[in-house]
């Protein structure tokens, strides 16, 4: 009989509490955010609660931004703010919080008081003309960084003894819906031990999937999504909703016939890049299946760059390779984006605007103009062979296979070949 081989060790992927936190000058962490700047929020949202005005609520179109949308909306009701003094302004396709007809839109709402979560930490114009303060709150510095829902979730607990508990799945999913089901809850992170008795793992995860799933459609219905969301009481309740589970099954199918198609590489290996033509939004969620996908000792990105999304377009999504997360020093697609782009030598980083690399060092993206694109995909020399070295008379190793073998009876081939 023949000696089975020892099963390959897995790499260790660090949780994403396993990091040092910043601290004050007593030696407190801080975190999710400044105690001024925690502070300086709950007295906006009592502020807004207790004027009686119309507040407008903007936040992203994903699990974590509605997650924070309806959390600060229950505090506000809480607080005793009258519904009708509570509207919500969703961004169309494509969009972002700075382009002029949405801060059209906005103002025409006549709001005395707006909250905008999750739109990103970029510089712009105010969103809406002659505004008379602003009161900003951000976790980006801070690590572990929090997510929009969960630093919603810690600036309005203590506002309520109710909070805590009618808002923490509303935390757990816009959280879980960011981060992933596999996080840990470490300090610095609350101990959600409980709550996460309450609400399983298993329909958190299935909450994020159904609400992501509608802003993903060509359709682009995110009201369905934040409609079922703020009538919900527990992830649960979202499970049975019709609407969001006919969205998911058109996003499952999207991505099944999306996602099989070859990756190319730079010629080092570092960049892996997927190129689609949907209407939906699966780039995401096409480059985070890759990044977990591909093993390779040099791979550190993973692209998925669609060419239908939006007309003139391409709306481009990436992820650090699952191999890559415990690179030292880590891997920062922001800056390794950036780098690429300043390789032009007639302005590319600078004609492709603010939409490029967007997001965070770890998962990254942009809108850029198809032409910009190409030129970019130019520059990283994608799809090509590597060099030859000098003085290299060896004929060509055979090419690593990048993808584990797998116990199922699929190959390569017959993987992209699929329709």
């Amino acid at each position: 009989m023949k000696k089975a081989k020892p099963a390959k060790p897995k790499s260790k992927v660090p949780d994403y509490c396993d990091v040092e936190p910043k601290r004050d000058g007593d030696g407190d962490v801080i975190w999710p955010a400044t105690k001024g700047a925690m502070e300086a929020a709950r007295e906006f949202v009592k502020e807004c609660a207790a004027a009686g005005h119309k507040t407008l609520i903007v936040p992203d179109k994903d699990a974590d931004g509605l997650s924070s949308g309806v959390i600060l909306y229950r505090t506000l009701r809480t607080l005793g703010l009258p519904e009708d003094k509570i509207e919500v302004h969703l961004l169309r396709k494509g969009t972002n919080v700075h382009d002029e007809e949405e801060r059209t839109a906005m103002a025409a709402k006549d709001p005395s008081f707006i909250v905008v979560l999750d739109q990103g930490s970029r510089g712009g114009p105010p969103v809406v003309a002659d505004p008379k303060s602003a009161q900003v709150v951000s976790a980006c510095h801070y690590p572990p960084v929090a997510t929009s829902a969960l630093l919603t979730y810690e600036i309005c607990k203590p506002l309520h003894p109710d909070i805590e508990d009618s808002c923490a799945y509303l935390a757990l999913t816009g959280t879980h819906g960011d981060l992933g089901n596999t996080l840990k809850w470490l300090p610095p992170f609350p101990d959600m031990t409980q709550h996460l008795k309450t609400h399983t793992k298993k329909s958190i995860g299935d909450a994020v999937s159904l609400l992501n799933a509608p802003r993903r459609t060509a359709k682009y219905d995110v009201i369905t999504a934040w409609t079922a969301l703020l009538a919900s009481t527990s992830p649960k309740d979202l499970l049975t909703n019709a609407r969001l589970q006919s969205a998911r099954y058109e996003i499952n199918d999207e991505v099944e016939l999306r996602t099989h198609t070859p990756p190319l590489f730079s010629p080092d290996g570092r960049i892996a890049v997927l190129k689609i033509e949907s209407q939906a939004q699966v780039h995401p969620v096409i480059a985070t299946r890759w990044a977990g996908y591909l093993h390779s000792k040099t791979l550190e990105i993973v692209m998925c760059a669609n060419y239908g999304y939006l007309p003139g377009l391409v709306n481009f999504s990436c992820r650090i390779a699952r191999t890559a997360r415990s690179r030292d020093p880590p891997v920062n697609i922001i800056e390794s984006l950036k780098a690429a782009a300043a390789l032009s030598t007639d302005g590319l980083r600078d004609r492709m605007g603010e939409n490029f690399a967007r997001g965070h060092k770890e998962a990254s993206g942009g809108i850029v103009p198809t032409a910009q694109f190409e030129e970019l995909m130019g520059l990283l020399k994608i799809g090509e062979k590597p060099e030859k070295k000098d003085g290299d008379d060896e004929p060509p190793k055979k090419k690593v296979k990048t993808i584990e073998k797998s116990p199922q009876k699929n190959t390569l081939g017959n993987y992209f070949a699929k329709k």
